[in-house]
């Protein structure tokens, strides 16, 4: 699928392959406070989510996406999440894994890919994602592409620092 393919990275489905570095993600305890997690995940429970990951998004309401470079190294997941086909909105949320690949344009062309696949292909009229006040790499990558500042959440998020403010933003085609 051209839409998907970048200059330097490219999005792909879920993989049964993917199976350790979905693991590595979703039990990194450095990353839990940008999904909510407070529990880790078995191998069991991400083998069985990777065997129904060719859901559709229609019926799943979501889609999770492998960022790969093109010696074809996983680097981080990008998600649409929360999909209201009737309201033609979603969310959508990002990471990269290494540290070592972050700042390297990286984050920026999976989401302009993604942005563009949502518009284009699913005929989205809006997106929407939610970053702590304090992930200002985050807020930096989302308004370098076209997200807004819409709203602040006081005291939204229970942290090992105490309560966290987060910004809702928007991009609205």
């Amino acid at each position: 699928m051209v839409t998907l393919k970048g200059e330097h990275i490219f999005l792909r489905a879920l993989e049964p392959e993917d199976l350790e570095f979905v693991y590595h993600i979703e039990n990194d305890e450095n990353i839990w406070h940008l999904s909510h997690t407070q529990t880790p995940y078995s191998r069991f429970l991400i083998k069985q989510y990777l065997d129904n990951a060719h859901q559709d998004i229609y019926e799943a309401k979501q889609l999770r996406l492998v960022i790969s470079n093109y010696r074809n190294e996983a680097l981080g997941l990008i998600d649409i999440f929360e999909c209201d086909f009737k309201n033609k909105r979603a969310g959508i949320g990002i990471v990269i894994l290494d540290a070592e690949n972050r700042g390297k344009g990286n984050g920026s062309e999976a989401l302009a890919l993604l942005i563009n696949y949502c518009f284009t292909h699913l005929k989205l009229h809006q997106l929407f994602c939610n970053i702590s006040e304090n992930n200002t790499e985050s807020l930096k990558l989302f308004k370098n592409n076209g997200f807004e500042i819409v709203g602040l959440k006081k005291d939204w998020n229970f942290t090992n620092e105490g309560f966290a403010n987060e910004y809702l933003l928007q991009l609205i085609k």
